[in-house]
């Protein structure tokens, strides 16, 4: 029984890795995220890949993002689903706070402004998707 019990904490703990290990953006890849401007209730981050340009597992709270550029894009998460993403420029979305590995798959640069809700404006988006 014990047996079971350290094989499944094992598994577990394999499998919520990812998650657990997932952190800011702007830290684990500076290369693509830049920090513009913050405050209490925000924080916007400049975001460009080049040409097939991958990321690594990083998290978001809730965000709006604003592609500035025609893209295409697949994220990866944690479970290793994948979505992929064909996107204009101008194109706004909503995203609930999320882990991802993002990828620019397509033949140009893609460029976006990312706008990281915290703290009452985070708390205010959660509670409108409902």
């Amino acid at each position: 029984m014990r047996v079971r019990l350290a094989l499944f904490g094992a598994v577990l703990c394999l499998y919520l890795a990812p998650t657990l290990c997932a952190q800011d953006a702007v830290k684990v890849d500076p290369k693509h995220y830049t920090v513009v401007t913050e405050n209490d209730q925000v924080r916007v981050l400049k975001v460009h890949y080049g040409p097939h340009e991958k990321s690594v597992m990083h998290s978001h709270p809730a965000t709006v993002a604003v592609f500035l550029t025609d893209a295409k894009a697949q994220f990866t998460f944690p479970d290793s689903k994948t979505q992929d993403l064909v996107i204009k420029g101008g194109d706004a979305q909503y995203s609930l706070a999320t882990t991802h590995l993002p990828e620019n798959t397509g033949e140009q640069g893609m460029d976006l402004v990312v706008i990281e809700l915290k703290g009452k404006a985070a708390k205010s988006a959660k509670a409108a998707t409902r």
